[in-house]
């Protein structure tokens, strides 16, 4: 077995291993930020570190990188990154520009298991969880692609997995995301998407300060039980009734995605339901259209009628934007993300339901 990655370490880890073998504590700030802000690929490299901890860590630790299978890129500037595992298996990354932003989308685990029926990374069997060191080595391996005056402003965890189904890790990774001695983003520029798992929904915003992004796309329990098996567990009424009682900071607000599918979301009706359940809290709606992919059953919904159906909220005083696709030509867009063992078609309704007795 290979030594520990040390991006799998936070602050105070790193702090308690020094202090076990003598070293003063306010090394571990000197050895992330080289790691985090320098990009350092070795320990060697970490010249104001003494000599002789420098070994030490080098005997211990390892500063791991994934293997980037392939990086595919799209027509509008979009690049998604094919990343495999230590143990085989693979996650992809999507690096996203667009005006004065660069945004990388996350992946959180290999596959998933909510069973989302117009999400590609739903196909993908079997599924972990990825460790905090996983997630944070995409970020650290995308910004070493970049040049000396690029780097990355935005992270959205919407890529493979269910962020909140892996609560700790994510949690961890958060930290060293945002953290001063780490990569120091801004924590209003990290936003973690989740299909509604309410528990975690709460622990996440009292823990940490990031954005939350809520996937509802339906506007009744009998659709939601069809489209996203998690409504099973917590139907629109609950979902919705907790997220009116969030510990939502006062200049923030939730964000709901709506993934627009033709002839079966998208009706002036659904707006207009959309519309009365979305009363009594802060909130904006972000219409994404549906990305096709390999094996899937629905189609995307005519512009038109998302324009009509962004209009219907907007009379109503509710903030929607429509998400424009980025990276569709490369497969890299939102919901079609299924690295190389993807399982086509949608799940049958045995393992679906057993999908959701595990919630």
């Amino acid at each position: 077995m290979g030594l520990m990655d040390i991006k799998e370490l936070t602050k105070a880890d790193l702090e308690t291993w020094l202090l076990e073998r003598g070293e003063k504590p306010y090394r571990a700030r000197q050895v992330l930020k080289w790691l985090y802000q320098r990009g350092a690929t070795s320990f060697a490299a970490m010249t104001d570190v003494p000599a002789v901890l420098r070994a030490q860590l080098e005997q211990e630790f390892s500063i791991q990188k994934l293997t980037c299978v392939r990086m595919t890129p799209a027509a509008d500037g979009t690049r998604k990154y094919l990343f495999a595992l230590g143990d085989g298996r693979h996650i992809e990354s999507v690096q996203i520009p667009a005006d004065d932003r660069l945004t990388l989308c996350v992946s959180s685990q290999v596959g998933c298991a909510m069973g989302c029926r117009f999400c590609a990374t739903a196909t993908v069997r079997p599924i972990r969880d990825l460790t905090a060191g996983e997630i944070v080595s995409q970020i650290w391996d995308v910004q070493q692609t970049l040049s000396t005056a690029q780097r990355l402003t935005n992270l959205v965890f919407m890529g493979m997995g269910e962020p909140l189904a892996n609560y700790d890790q994510l949690v961890k990774a958060i930290d060293i995301i945002t953290a001063e001695w780490g990569f120091n983003f801004s924590p209003r520029r990290v936003t973690v998407s989740t299909v509604g798992l309410v528990p975690q929904m709460r622990r996440l915003l009292e823990e940490t300060p990031v954005n939350l992004t809520v996937s509802l796309t339906a506007t009744t329990n009998s659709l939601r039980d069809d489209l996203m098996p998690v409504n099973r567990r917590f139907p629109l009424e609950q979902l919705l009734d907790a997220c009116r009682t969030l510990p939502v900071a006062p200049r923030k607000r939730i964000t709901f995605a709506y993934t627009m599918l033709k002839d079966v979301n998208d009706s002036e009706a659904d707006a207009k339901r959309l519309t009365k359940l979305l009363q009594g809290f802060r909130l904006k709606v972000n219409l994404i259209p549906f990305n096709p992919f390999p094996g899937s059953e629905f189609q995307p919904s005519p512009r038109l009628r998302i324009e009509h159906f962004r209009q219907v909220l907007l009379d109503k005083g509710i903030m929607a934007t429509i998400r424009e696709s980025r990276g569709q030509d490369a497969q890299a867009a939102c919901g079609q993300l299924a690295a190389s063992d993807p399982h086509p078609g949608p799940l049958p309704m045995r393992e679906r339901e057993s999908l959701v007795a595990q919630l």
